[in-house]
């Protein structure tokens, strides 16, 4: 302990400026209500501006899969087996059952993308709500590529998107409520400064 004393006051005395010393003036004073409140409020406008654009962010990720999985209905509806992950389904899967599952996986990116956007209690339960038609996706998708003569690792992601996209909406929405919960703390824990 005495040997990072000394080497602190001897950075100190050398002009440290590297930044990574500890501070050298006084900042033992507590600050005013008027500084934690502008403190707190900067803290708050930055958290929400952050909040939104990793929403949206996340929210254009899934939006662009869901215009991918538009594009891979039309083409099964209009052309079917034509796409090669379609393909691999030819003999085990009716072309409908097909449309039906990424109809399925664009209502679930609906889903993600509502819980997403509208920051509320009442449009989060959307976010699990997505769990499930995403855990029937998965075990659709699983199965039929089970029962295939040779496994296809390049269709993995058939089971594993929609599943995959809920749990990490989930995830994303776990953690910018837990940095607002933290500012709203920081805010309950404002004292009231009393100049002597």
């Amino acid at each position: 302990m005495q040997k990072l004393a000394r080497t602190w006051r001897k950075s100190r005395e050398d002009g440290d400026v590297d930044g990574y010393s500890l501070p050298t003036r006084d900042d033992s004073r507590p600050i005013d209500t008027r500084e934690q409140e502008e403190l707190v409020r900067s803290l708050e406008k930055s958290q929400a501006q952050q909040s939104l654009l990793w929403r949206s962010v996340f929210a254009g990720l899934v939006l662009c899969y869901m215009v991918f999985l538009m594009y891979s209905i039309h083409q099964q509806a209009y052309s079917p087996w034509e796409l090669r992950y379609h393909a691999y389904f030819m003999y085990e899967v009716d072309s409908r059952s097909i449309l039906i599952a990424e109809g399925a996986a664009v209502l679930v990116c609906l889903m993600i993308i509502t819980g997403l956007v509208h920051n509320s209690r009442r449009h989060r339960i959307w976010l699990w709500c997505s769990l499930v038609p995403g855990t029937l996706l998965a075990v659709f998708w699983l199965h039929h590529i089970l029962r295939l003569a040779k496994f296809r690792w390049e269709i993995t992601w058939l089971p594993l998107a929609p599943l995959g996209g809920a749990g990490i909406a989930l995830y994303v929405d776990h953690l910018l409520n837990e940095s607002s919960e933290e500012v709203r703390k920081l805010r309950g824990y404002m004292y009231a400064y009393k100049a002597y």
